[in-house]
């Protein structure tokens, strides 16, 4: 993912904006294959794996096989 999808993303809990932590990035050095998106007010961490945010709820992200 490129990082200025941070300017349109948010928590799918509380609608406010997402940090990226721990940010791994890819051979071109640009696109973000791994980390976590941190919220900034419930503070909740969804996982980015291969590029992809998952922004599924937590209670959801538990029960989808990876």
């Amino acid at each position: 993912m490129k990082e200025s999808l941070l300017d349109i993303l948010r928590c799918p809990l509380d609608k406010h904006e997402l940090e990226l932590e721990d940010a791994e990035y890819g051979d071109d050095g640009e696109e973000v294959v791994g980390g976590d998106l941190v919220c900034t007010e419930c503070g909740e961490r969804y996982p980015v794996d291969d590029g992809i945010p998952n922004l599924l709820p937590p209670d959801m992200r538990e029960e989808t096989p990876a």
